[in-house]
């Protein structure tokens, strides 16, 4: 149920204790809530709630087993009961359970879904309610964007939404559609989504001072992947509205440093494309000319993400900004080694890992640090090209695909590119199953410390 953060607490707001586990005798209760909370087998449990009664039938309040990180109190959102209410104490970190609250709260409404009963909530003291609610609008776009199936976001409606999102905060948009790709010299953006009905682009925005540090984040943007003439069997297909959801998650954080009003010189890539099939797709064994001028040898085409960031990549290292993010729901290998929850990221540079590293665990945003491991590298050789786009043996399948990215990125320094999965295969307390943000609390914390 959407939640609603009011600075001043509302006068008959009921009280929300929080318990740790088997902290009954130890909580600040009244002697009758902890006979209740006995009587209901309520000993603190990790997020969850008991709503304790008052007079007459009346809520008292509610008992809440906060567990382990403040992101736990996102469950609060889906479990009380419609009304006002506030924390019966001060928080160890008020602004992060807040926005777990709000995070926790959220709904996917465009396709008849009804958002159900609304809580307010009264602001902890210590919360900043105006990065709270940046926040908030950034991981709910991120969300809404991958939850909306293809037939709603392919690569135009995604374009619309960059036009949307630049409007609202003054930035320009620039596209290159279609043909016009080859002439722009974006062959590889080209070649993937030439097959679909719906022109391959890139969509590029730009926004704040010229002169200011250069930010660049690209996003893949593939709003439906088939695997290409290497065809997905039926059951790979049925999450493949997500594949954009590297582009989803930058234009997450995107806002998110907009709404800042961050000293930066954004600047957002999403190669959009759909990766179909027809007589004009691209093959197995097709040699394509990147826009670095590297040869690729194609060795699957449904590892066709590393294919448009890699001419994205390219264009953005031109500029060499001072931080370059790119983000892409890119190998399965990456769930193999981390799961659903943990996406590893992939940098050369210490500073900037150890940062990243710092601000997964003040966010509760996981995160993990992956090897550029070099002698991966042979495995992506190619006979007849420069390089293949995926090895033969089938190991290390996020690393070789980062190896691969890094080939177009020589001039940028701070470089992090994150194998994201952009997906919760089950509820989580701070958000149902479905399309999800991942990363972007970290990095907005890191851009905001480095340009804030």
């Amino acid at each position: 149920m959407p939640v609603e953060l009011i600075e001043t607490k509302p006068k008959n707001a009921l009280p929300v204790h929080l318990v740790a586990k088997d902290g009954l005798e130890t909580a600040d209760l009244a002697p009758s809530s902890i006979a209740w909370a006995k009587a209901n087998g309520f000993s603190g449990e990790a997020g969850r709630t008991l709503v304790v009664p008052g007079e007459n039938g009346a809520l008292a309040g509610a008992l809440f087993g906060i567990g382990d990180g403040a992101l736990t109190v996102g469950a609060l959102a889906r479990a009380l009961p419609e009304g006002d209410w506030h924390f019966a104490s001060a928080l160890a970190e008020p602004e992060l359970a807040a926005i777990a609250l709000v995070l926790g709260g959220y709904v996917f409404t465009r396709y008849g879904k009804k958002p159900g009963k609304t809580l307010r909530f009264a602001l902890p003291r210590g919360a900043d309610a105006a990065r709270i609610h940046r926040i908030a609008d950034g991981v709910f776009l991120t969300r809404d964007l991958v939850n909306t199936p293809t037939s709603d976001m392919g690569p135009d409606q995604l374009e619309a939404a960059v036009r949307t999102l630049a409007a609202a905060h003054k930035a320009e948009v620039s596209v290159t559609r279609g043909d016009d790709l080859l002439t722009q010299n974006f062959p590889m953006i080209h070649a993937v989504g030439r097959a679909s009905a719906d022109a391959p682009r890139l969509v590029d925005m730009i926004w704040g001072p010229k002169n200011a540090p250069k930010v660049t984040l690209v996003g893949k943007g593939v709003c439906f992947d088939t695997g290409g003439l290497d065809i997905k069997p039926s059951s790979g297909m049925l999450l493949m509205k997500k594949d954009m959801g590297g582009a989803a998650n930058v234009l997450g954080l995107a806002s998110m440093i907009m709404a800042a009003g961050l000293k930066i010189r954004l600047r957002v890539l999403i190669p959009a494309v759909e990766n179909s099939i027809a007589g004009n797709a691209f093959r197995p064994g097709d040699v394509l000319t990147s826009r670095k001028g590297i040869t690729v040898e194609i060795g699957n085409t449904d590892a066709e993400g590393r294919l448009v960031l890699a001419d994205a990549l390219a264009l953005a290292d031109d500029e060499e900004p001072q931080l370059l993010v790119d983000m892409a729901t890119l190998t399965g290998a990456a769930r193999v080694a981390l799961g659903p929850d943990l996406p590893p990221f992939y940098t050369g540079d210490e500073a900037l890992a150890s940062e990243l590293a710092a601000a997964s665990v003040a966010a509760e945003d996981p995160l993990w640090r992956m090897p550029l491991w070099r002698p991966y590298d042979a495995k992506l050789s190619s006979k007849i090209a420069d390089i293949n786009n995926v090895t033969t043996d089938g190991f290390a399948g996020s690393i070789t695909a980062a190896l691969f990215l890094k080939r177009f990125v020589e001039k940028t320094v701070a470089w992090a590119h994150f194998d994201i999965f952009a997906w919760n295969p089950a509820d989580r307390n701070y958000g149902p199953a479905g399309g999800d943000a991942q990363c972007i609390r970290a990095l907005e914390s890191v851009i905001s410390k480095r340009y804030g």
